[in-house]
């Protein structure tokens, strides 16, 4: 039996995932949370740099 943690609340889900219908959220309240943080923009992928592709490209 695995334990994992809700990344929003960080609330213990013990027993397998499969009980927990919003996995890898512990309710839906978590999962609008995460939802709400990705329309807001609050998580990002960071971006490469254009100068750092350039020099890359004339270096070969």
């Amino acid at each position: 039996m695995t334990k994992v943690s809700c990344p929003i609340c960080e609330k213990k889900m013990p027993g397998p995932h499969i009980e927990w219908p919003d996995y890898p959220f512990c309710s839906p309240k978590c999962r609008k949370i995460d939802l709400g943080r990705w329309l807001g923009e609050s998580y990002r992928v960071p971006a490469e740099e254009q100068g750092s592709r350039e020099e890359d490209s004339n270096s070969e």
